[in-house]
């Protein structure tokens, strides 16, 4: 077995659990809020039977936007999207401690984004760095985080440079995402402004990004890349472009760290007249589909995926039950979707089709205020 594939191995022996998925979860939401009007909230997740209760609020805090779990579960990670962080011309991350019982979380401390409007954060697959992609700003950082939970300044902040054809949107480079490679030792940061998915070495044992030769792959032209989600067989990974409406299939040579464009395909049903706009991108678990959302269709477009090529069949579209479908993700047992109607300050419960990947609503859906991402925390 060569040194990477051992390391893979190690990796996903220490962080999938061997055991069946739990039968309830947390489930977390980031926010657009206002101080003394929200931040994140919390509510409880019934795998057995699709049901969501109602959300309180778990942490007080401006613009919580995306958040990460720890894979310990005791610690839970947010962006503050802002453009002033205590006095300083960046954005901020901050760090909590999850109460076990009630799932509030207490403050443990904040460190600067490196950048101005954090808009995603993600954590290594050893829950010792938190990257984070600043909107605003342009560019990526890395934090590493101690043992107790709490974030150290950046060890890596690199500043994104160029632009692209859209002058509105694209006229500085705009980080909408990074992610990691099943091995821990890629990152890939979605410029929405540059049109390119840039890509990152990763040093977990030093909390560093540092730049790759190939830099990365572009995308069309005025695309504007936006989130990032890798298929569960590593083999494959898939970009949203939020301007044009698209998802771009690559295929990945992960010794390599280099993605190769096999196929675009628009996200929108035929005859969709209107502006949308693309947000979040997600493959099921099984392997067999991909999702994606629009906003101002306010669906989720549905995708068969080749198990052999990766390759991506549009196979119909989900009206969501609301307006502004901004975030979503599947639970991790694979059976149900939640979904954040930003637009409508609502959230709601979809149950998945095993066989088709089509979605069913389940209930009513609850009140959220501005959600914008979610996330699942397993219960005992």
């Amino acid at each position: 077995m060569t040194s990477h594939v051992l390391t893979t191995a190690v990796l996903l022996s220490c962080c999938v659990p061997l055991v069946a998925h739990a039968e309830a979860y947390r489930v977390y939401f980031g926010t657009y809020s206002q101080p003394d009007q929200g931040g994140i909230f919390t509510a409880t997740f019934d795998a057995a039977t699709g049901t969501l209760s109602p959300a309180t609020l778990a942490a007080a805090t401006v613009n919580p936007s995306f958040l990460a779990i720890h894979p310990n579960h005791k610690f839970l990670y947010s962006v503050g999207e802002i453009a002033d962080f205590q006095g300083q011309k960046t954005g901020g991350v901050s760090a909590y401690a999850i109460d076990a019982a009630t799932g509030k979380l207490t403050l443990l401390n904040q460190q600067s984004s490196a950048g101005t409007g954090p808009c995603h954060i993600v954590l290594d697959k050893l829950g010792g760095t938190a990257l984070v992609a600043n909107y605003g700003g342009g560019s990526v950082a890395a934090l590493a985080i101690g043992a107790d939970g709490k974030l150290s300044p950046a060890t890596s902040a690199i500043q994104h440079k160029g632009s692209s054809v859209n002058s509105s949107r694209q006229e500085a480079p705009h980080a909408h995402s990074i992610n990691l490679d099943a091995a821990n030792e890629f990152a890939f940061a979605a410029d929405l402004g540059l049109d390119k998915v840039l890509v990152y070495k990763f040093d977990s044992a030093k909390h560093t990004l540092m730049p790759h030769s190939p830099e990365g792959v572009g995308v069309a032209a005025g695309a504007g890349p936006r989130h990032f989600a890798f298929h569960p067989s590593g083999q494959f990974a898939y970009v949203i472009n939020e301007l044009l409406n698209t998802v771009t299939a690559f295929k990945y040579d992960d010794h390599a760290g280099v993605l190769t464009e096999m196929q675009t395909i628009t996200t929108l049903p035929a005859g969709f007249s209107g502006t949308s706009y693309t947000s979040e991108v997600v493959a099921h678990p099984s392997g067999k589909f991909l999702y994606g959302s629009n906003r101002g269709d306010d669906s989720l477009a549905v995708f068969a995926v080749d198990p052999d090529t990766g390759k991506l069949t549009a196979t119909g579209h989900v009206k969501m039950a609301g307006k502004t479908p901004r975030n979503f993700n599947i639970d991790p047992t694979g059976k149900w979707i939640i979904a954040g109607n930003q637009g409508s300050n609502t959230a709601t419960v979809f149950a998945i089709n095993p066989e088709t990947g089509m979605l069913t609503q389940m209930g009513e859906s609850i009140a959220v205020p501005s959600p914008v991402c979610v996330r699942f925390l397993p219960l005992k």
